[in-house]
């Protein structure tokens, strides 16, 4: 009998290998209950037993039907064969379940940092770790998955042996081509601890304000206040200066220019804005000034200074104070809106209105 095929298999050990394969089934699907109703029991969530349901199944099948077959004479060539496939077959089920632990321990994770809150920085912070240490685990995870499955194959694994002597240049070829992407990736090993940047906080990058939407492995997605999408690389973060409004806390400070007349009542216009600031449901409770900053030949500068808790509640309430300020002005001091003077000295009045008649007359 060729060594290809299979040998006679009895009705009963056909039997034996449904029956063991059935079993498996039967004692997962029960083991699972039973894990369901303790976690039910103890009030926990259950995010990790349906994560790991699909993977573990397929593994208690898969030695069951090993372990079904041994008591069937297969060919030396089938043998070979199913022993390859079985290996191959059992790293990439634990590379799976391996993935789908670390997804629902990412989730559990993610759900105990909760961004929604108002003083959100712990939270940020957590995410931002959490999401770069996934998506780097990710790829070492699949990584060791292929380079299992491939050892499993006995002419790979020679060949890789044989291929020893030129993995040096090889290697310095690879590094050399992806320079740019392992630039962005180490760059990203190295921003999940000095946290230059994480989720939700916001930033003024190329110009642009915005918030930071996205972070992955080698690059980062800004979402721009009008709805854009800015991707920048990983690298940029660290080689490049920029703007970060809540690298300690979301609490922030807002600036209110404006301009007004020297001989302008100064206090006046501070007891308005600050009266304006504090009756604005936005405010924080916290800083509500204004200075004169800047002296002109024409105008005053007034800085005005208030607190919001986070940087687009900071926004809206600065848009709101100004549009406050320059009503007041215009209806209640328009004295104190900036005015253009002209100094006429004594005789020049009437040099000008006859040299404007003589011009008036050589017209006609």
């Amino acid at each position: 009998m060729s060594d290809i095929s299979l040998t006679h298999i009895s009705p009963m050990a056909a039997l034996s290998i449904a029956l063991s394969v059935a079993i498996a089934f039967v004692i997962h699907w029960a083991l699972y209950w039973i894990a369901v109703r303790v976690v039910k029991r103890a009030r926990i969530e259950p995010v990790l037993l349906p994560a790991i349901f699909q993977p573990t199944r397929w593994l208690v099948v898969l030695l069951a039907l090993g372990a079904g077959l041994k008591s069937i004479e297969l060919g030396e060539r089938i043998e070979d064969i199913w022993s390859i496939g079985a290996r191959m077959i059992f790293a990439l089920l634990v590379g799976w379940l391996i993935l789908r632990v670390m997804r629902a321990g990412k989730a559990m994770l993610e759900e105990r940092a909760d961004i929604s809150v108002e003083d959100n920085l712990k939270a940020r912070r957590q995410r931002t770790k959490i999401s770069i240490l996934y998506r780097i685990c990710q790829c070492i995870v699949g990584f060791f998955v292929i380079a299992m499955m491939l050892i499993a194959i006995p002419g790979v694994r020679t060949i890789g042996v044989s291929l020893m002597a030129s993995a040096g240049l090889a290697a310095l070829a690879v590094g050399a081509a992806a320079q740019p992407a392992l630039k962005n990736l180490i760059a990203g090993i190295q921003m999940a601890f000095s946290e230059p940047i994480r989720l939700d906080d916001v930033v003024i990058i190329e110009g642009e304000w915005g918030r930071i939407e996205e972070i992955k492995l080698t690059y980062v997605i800004v979402r721009i206040w009008d709805d854009r999408r800015m991707v920048v690389p990983v690298s940029y973060f660290l080689e490049k200066p920029f703007q970060n409004w809540t690298t300690k806390t979301s609490d922030l400070l807002g600036t209110v220019f404006l301009y007004v007349d020297p001989t302008a009542d100064i206090e006046r216009i501070r007891a308005c804005f600050v009266e304006a600031v504090k009756a604005n449901s936005r405010w924080d409770g916290r800083v509500a000034i204004l200075q004169v900053t800047d002296h002109r030949a024409d105008a005053l500068e007034l800085r005005g200074l208030l607190s919001a808790r986070n940087a687009g509640i900071a926004f809206d309430l600065r848009c709101e104070v100004r549009e406050a300020m320059l009503t007041f002005l215009r209806t209640d001091m328009p004295e104190a809106l900036v005015r253009g003077r002209q100094r006429v000295e004594a005789g020049e009045g009437l040099v000008a209105l006859e040299a404007a008649t003589r011009r008036y007359g050589a017209a006609e």
